[in-house]
């Protein structure tokens, strides 16, 4: 829950320990020579934490959403509003667009799924309800444009159509947070607790479980190609392979010994970075060489990292209030 309601003391950066893997050379960035990461532009969001972001598919707009119960459209060239989407009754905690439809949907501790027309945002087109406890995450599956899905607190996950309006199966699996593997969507991870649940989403038995975090995990991402799954804990941040060969494998790990780490996203340009939301931080972690370079980016917890593979831009949504730019 830190992520969302917890602000840490900042301490010195996190160490880095083993990474091994081979990585096409053309992918590797030496983030101590050469390579600039910079924000470019930064938007006072909120009055309250912004605990959520995320872009369109087009990369034209943001969208940001927190502790004020309410969600903002970002136009991304300008960071001007677009659009401020009201109706929950509680604090929203993620925010997704379709990938395939201009539609946008949101999570809230007011136990509802809402769903919203980009174009058209004065209110929703609907309300999921079903759910009994605060719900944590949902995602759009990445091509079928119907199906939706979020989980709650107590660990329910539920698959909701669009079309019709109504829940097309309840299963159990995931807490804090759900992510669908991009372009072929054949997998959901779902966070719950210490453990990651690779769900088969066609039956949807759960295809493994991916064991190695101490603490509660905070967040997980996809790699654009979804062969490459990476999950952050406070202490840590594990990526796993999930394409052919290893699956399941942790194939990086980056441990912290100070910093707490809250949020995670793959660089949209070099395959080979994961950019880490901590306290106040930006880490980039070059993972084939292990290298790190840290960038003071907020007045608080960075609770989310949002990425456009479109406009190669980076977001970051914090406690403190506001939402940045990077490139």
């Amino acid at each position: 829950m830190d992520r969302f309601v917890e602000d840490g003391s900042l301490d010195d950066s996190g160490e880095s320990c083993l990474s091994q893997d081979d990585i096409d050379p053309r992918d590797t960035v030496d983030v101590s020579k050469g390579f600039t990461f910079a924000e470019v532009n930064t938007v006072r969001a909120s009055t309250s934490k912004v605990v959520c972001c995320h872009f369109s598919s087009d990369g034209k707009l943001l969208a940001s959403a927190g502790h004020d119960k309410k969600a903002v459209l970002w136009y991304t060239d300008t960071l001007t509003p677009k659009a401020t989407l009201e109706g929950h009754a509680s604090m929203i905690t993620d925010v997704r667009f379709s990938p395939g439809m201009p539609l946008l949907a949101t999570s809230s501790f007011d136990k509802t799924v809402r769903v919203w027309d980009a174009d058209n945002p004065g209110h929703s087109l609907w309300t999921f309800m079903g759910h009994n406890a605060a719900v944590m995450s949902l995602d759009f599956h990445p091509n079928k444009d119907d199906l939706i899905c979020s989980c709650d607190e107590d660990g329910e996950i539920r698959y909701w159509s669009i079309n019709n309006g109504s829940c097309a199966r309840v299963f159990k699996g995931g807490m804090y947070q759900m992510r669908f593997q991009p372009r072929v969507g054949r997998y959901l991870a779902a966070a719950a607790g210490n453990v990651i649940s690779i769900l088969d989403v066609e039956t949807p038995a759960c295809r493994q479980t991916l064991q190695g975090h101490t603490k509660p995990i905070h967040s997980v991402c996809w790699n654009s190609t979804g062969d490459l799954l990476a999950s952050v804990s406070e202490d840590a941040v594990r990526v796993w392979t999930l394409g052919s060969g290893s699956e399941g494998e942790c194939v990086h790990e980056l441990s912290c010994n100070g910093n707490k780490f809250y949020s995670c996203v793959f660089h949209p340009t070099y395959p080979s970075l994961l950019a880490i939301g901590c306290y106040q931080s930006l880490e980039l972690w070059n993972m084939s060489e292990n290298q790190m370079m840290s960038l003071p980016a907020h007045d608080g917890i960075i609770a989310a990292l949002a990425v456009s593979n479109v406009t190669g831009l980076v977001a970051s949504a914090s406690h403190d209030k506001s939402v940045k730019l990077w490139k």
